[in-house]
C-alpha cells in the first residue's frame, strides 16, 4: 500500500466542502489513515513549498496558503499517488478533466481546492511535515 498527502487549501475549506471532497477520494477505494485541520504561518507556508521558492508565484502560493485554514490528509490505497492526482486533475482548472476535484471545485490555478504529492519522495517529506508516524492509522 502506498502512502500519499492531500491538502485541502483555504478556499474548499471555507466553502465547506472538505466532506464531498474526502467522499470522492474514498469512493476510490483510498483511506484516510490520518486528518487534522490546521492554520498554517506564512514562514511554515514557505517551508512546506520551500521546492518553489525561486518560482515566480512562490509569494502569491505562500501567501494563499497561510491566508485561512486547511486540512491535511494522509490517503492510503494501492498507486495512492498517482490515483490522488488523477482524481485531482490538471492544476488548472480549466484544463482539468470533467469529474474531476479541480474541475468541479477549483476556482483557478493558484484556488485549485487540494494539493497532492506528485511522487513517493515528496510524500514521504509531505506526510512527515504535517504528521508523525504514531497518527498515521492504517486499517488492515
Amino acid at each position: 500500500m502506498e502512502r500519499t498527502l492531500v491538502m485541502i487549501k483555504p478556499d474548499g475549506v471555507k466553502r465547506n466542502i472538505i466532506g464531498k471532497i474526502i467522499n470522492i477520494f474514498e469512493e476510490n477505494n483510498l483511506r484516510v489513515i490520518a486528518i487534522k485541520k490546521i492554520k498554517l504561518s506564512k514562514t511554515e507556508a514557505k517551508n512546506f513549498y520551500i521546492v518553489h521558492k525561486d518560482r515566480p508565484f512562490y509569494e502569491s502560493l505562500t501567501d494563499y496558503i497561510s491566508s485561512g485554514p486547511v486540512v491535511v490528509m494522509v490517503l492510503e490505497g494501492k498507486d495512492a499517488i498517482k490515483r490522488v492526482r488523477e482524481i485531482m486533475g490538471a492544476t488548472d482548472p480549466q484544463q482539468a478533466e470533467e469529474g474531476t476535484i479541480r474541475k468541479l471545485f477549483g476556482i483557478n490555478k493558484e484556488m485549485n481546492t487540494v494539493h497532492g504529492s506528485d511522487s513517493i519522495e515528496s510524500a514521504k517529506k509531505e506526510i512527515g511535515f504535517f504528521f508523525s508516524e504514531y497518527e498515521l492509522i492504517s486499517i488492515e
